[in-house]
C-alpha cells in the first residue's frame, strides 16, 4: 500500500508531504485547486511522460517521492529481488521508495530505492503497486480493444491469452517462411541449374586438397628434367667422376698435407680439421646428388599426364576466376550453396505442414480461449447489470456478446477469433444495442464505475486510486457509489479524488486541497481533516460556499451513516 508522497516544487506545489491510510481516502477541495495533483505526482513516480511544465516557476528542478510498504505484496517483493533493487535494512526491507527528478530543461532521473534506472523499470514495478483509474476512462469502454481487455481482465485466463498469441506468432513467422522460399523459388532454379553444372564439372575433375603445389612442383620438375638431368651430370664430373682431376680427390690430397704438417706444427691442426670436416661434407653431397641422378626419369607419357592435370587446374581457377590454390575450397563452397538450395527446396515441402499443424493448435487455443471468454462474459454481464439496478438504472440491462470470426489469414490475431460486444439496454422494452448507441456520458461513466469496481476485486495490485470517475453522478446514485468504493476499501487501499459528499464521506480519511495565493505567488496545500472539518467540508460539498446549520446537519448525517 501507499505510505507517503513528499512532492517538492511540482507545478504549484512547494513543499507537501501526505501521509496515507490504509481503507479508503477521499480528496476534496474547491475546482482548480488541484485535487489531482497528488494523482499527477504519482504518476510521475510510476513513470508517465514528464513534461518542463511540472517545474514549479523559478525553480531548478521537481523532486518527487512515493514510499510503499509491499508487506503483503508478494508481486512486488519477487520483481525487486529479481532486479536486485531492494533495500538490505531489516527494518526497510519490505518498503518500497519509488523517485523522480525532473529538472527545469525536461531531463528526468529515476530511483528505485536510491538506485537509479530506467523509466522502463517504475512502469514494470508501478504495475504491481498502484492501478489508477482516471475521470476519461468511461469514454474508452465504448471502443472494441477496451471491451475484450476488460472481459480478459475479469476473466483472469492470461495463461490462453498467451497460447493464443505464441500460435499466432508461430503462424505469421511461418507465413512469412513460406512467402519468401515461393518468391526465391524461381530464382533458385535456374541458379541451381547453374551450380550442378560446375559442381558436377569439379567433380569430375576431383582436385584434392593440396594436390596442386604437388601438381605445380611435379610438373617444373618433369618440365625441365633434360636440364637437371644435365647440370647434375655436369656437376657430378666436376665432384667425383672425373678421373683426371676432381674436386673431392683434390680436397683429399690437400687435407691429408695439412694433416702430415699439423703433427710438425700444432698451429695448422685447426685447418687441418676444417679441410677434413668440409671433405665429409662434400663427400655426403657428393652421395645425396649421386642419388638424385639415379631416381631422375625421362617419362614423356607421365609428364604429359601431370602437364594434362596442371592446366586443367589452372583453366578451371581461370574460368571460376579463382586462384589454382583456393580451387578445392571454391568447390566446397558451391557444394554448400546448393545443398542449401535443396534444403530450401525440403523446407518448402515441409513448411506447408508446419503451417497447417500450427494452425490447427492456434483454432483449438482459440476456441478453448473463447470459450472461457463466453463463460466470463455470462457472470460479467450479470454482475454490471446488478450493479447498473443499483446505480439508479432501475430497468438496466447489460449484456456482452462473444461471437466468432471465420479462422482464416485474414481475420486471425494474437487475441483470438472473436469479437467482443458491450450491448446495453436502459429503458424497459428498448432492445440491447451497442454501448455508444444508447448511453449517455453520465450513464456510460456509471457502467464504467461499475465495472472498476467489479474488476478491481481481480487486481493483485494493493491500492487503487479512482480520480474523479463519479463525474455526472449525483443523489442516490452517488451514495450507492460510495458505498461500492467503501465496501472495495475493506480489500484493498483506495484513494478517490472526488466532489461528491456521498462520496466523500465514506472515506476513512479525508484529504482537502486548498489553494493559497498572495497575488504574486501561488501554491497548493494539502491537510487532513479533523472530524469538525470534514463536516464543515461536507456541508460545502452540499450547499457550497453558504452553509447554513441544515447542511452542516446533513453532512453529520451523512458520515454517521
Amino acid at each position: 500500500m501507499l505510505l507517503q508522497l513528499n512532492i517538492q516544487n511540482f507545478a504549484i506545489v512547494r513543499s507537501l508531504d501526505i501521509d496515507w491510510q490504509s481503507g479508503m481516502t477521499t480528496i476534496t477541495g474547491e475546482t482548480g485547486a488541484g485535487k489531482s495533483i497528488a494523482i499527477d505526482a504519482l504518476g510521475l513516480c510510476l513513470g508517465d511522460r514528464a513534461t518542463t511544465n511540472v517545474v514549479r516557476p523559478n525553480s531548478k528542478k521537481a523532486e518527487l517521492a512515493a514510499t510503499f510498504d509491499t508487506t503483503k505484496n508478494k508481486a512486488a517483493q519477487t520483481w525487486l529481488k529479481k532486479s536486485d533493487l531492494n533495500l538490505d535494512d531489516e527494518d526497510t526491507s519490505h518498503e518500497c521508495i519509488l523517485r523522480r527528478v525532473i529538472s527545469a530543461e525536461g531531463r528526468s532521473k529515476a530511483y528505485i530505492n536510491g538506485i537509479q534506472v530506467p523509466l522502463t523499470q517504475l512502469k514494470e514495478i508501478g504495475q504491481l503497486l498502484i492501478n489508477i483509474h482516471g475521470q476519461h476512462d468511461h469514454q474508452l469502454i465504448v471502443k472494441a480493444s477496451e471491451q475484450c481487455r476488460l472481459l480478459d481482465s475479469y476473466a483472469n485466463h492470461q495463461t490462453l491469452l498467451d497460447d493464443v498469441k505464441h500460435y499466432h506468432y508461430q503462424w505469421k513467422k511461418l507465413s512469412k517462411e513460406l512467402d519468401l522460399l515461393q518468391k526465391t523459388k524461381q530464382e533458385n532454379e535456374a541458379k541451381k541449374q547453374l551450380l550442378q553444372y560446375q559442381v558436377d564439372e569439379l567433380n569430375e575433375f576431383s582436385l584434392q586438397t593440396d594436390e596442386f603445389s604437388s601438381l605445380e612442383s611435379d610438373y617444373k620438375r618433369h618440365s625441365n628434367a633434360q636440364d637437371l638431368l644435365d647440370s647434375t651430370l655436369a656437376s657430378l664430373q666436376l665432384l667425383s667422376e672425373n678421373e683426371n682431376t676432381n674436386i673431392i680427390d683434390s680436397l683429399r690430397r690437400c687435407s691429408d698435407n695439412i694433416g702430415d704438417l699439423s703433427r710438425v706444427d700444432p698451429e695448422l691442426k685447426n685447418v687441418a680439421n676444417l679441410l677434413n670436416e668440409a671433405l665429409i661434407q662434400l663427400d655426403e653431397a657428393n652421395s645425396d646428388l649421386q642419388h638424385y641422378y639415379q631416381q631422375l626419369e625421362l617419362d614423356p607419357q607421365y609428364f604429359s599426364l601431370i602437364e594434362e592435370r596442371y592446366s586443367t587446374a589452372v583453366q578451371l581457377a581461370k574460368k571460376h576466376q579463382v586462384s589454382p590454390e583456393n580451387l578445392v575450397n571454391f568447390h566446397q563452397s558451391l557444394i554448400n550453396e546448393l545443398s542449401a538450395i535443396s534444403d530450401d527446396e525440403s523446407r518448402l515441402a515441409l513448411i506447408v505442414d508446419e503451417i497447417d499443424t500450427n494452425k490447427q493448435h492456434y483454432i483449438d487455443s482459440a476456441i478453448t480461449l473463447s470459450n472461457s471468454r463466453k463463460k466470463a462474459a455470462k457472470n460479467l454481464s450479470a454482475l454490471i447489470t446488478s450493479s447498473m439496478q443499483e446505480l439508479n438504472m432501475p430497468h438496466g440491462q447489460f449484456y456482452i456478446e462473444v461471437s466468432r470470426a471465420k479462422c482464416d489469414a485474414l481475420s486471425i490475431n494474437s487475441k483470438g477469433i472473436d469479437t467482443i460486444s458491450f450491448q446495453v439496454s436502459i429503458n424497459p422494452g428498448q432492445a440491447l444495442e451497442a454501448m455508444h448507441k444508447v448511453a449517455s456520458g453520465g450513464e456510460l461513466s456509471r457502467i464504467s464505475l461499475a465495472m472498476q469496481v467489479i474488476l478491481a476485486d481481480k487486481v493483485i495490485t494493493p491500492t487503487l486510486i479512482f480520480d474523479e470517475v463519479d463525474v455526472g453522478i449525483s443523489g442516490p446514485t452517488a451514495a450507492m457509489v460510495g458505498s461500492k468504493l467503501q465496501q472495495l476499501a475493506r480489500n484493498t487501499q483506495v484513494i478517490c479524488v472526488t466532489h461528491l459528499p456521498q462520496v466523500a464521506c465514506k472515506g476513512h480519511q479525508q484529504l482537502f486541497v486548498s489553494k493559497l495565493t498572495d497575488g504574486e505567488h501561488t501554491e497548493t496545500q494539502v491537510t487532513e481533516l479533523n472530524d469538525q472539518k470534514r463536516i464543515k467540508e461536507i456541508a460545502r460539498l452540499l450547499a457550497g460556499d453558504k452553509i447554513s446549520q441544515h447542511s452542516l446537519a446533513n453532512a453529520e448525517e451523512l458520515l454517521a451513516g
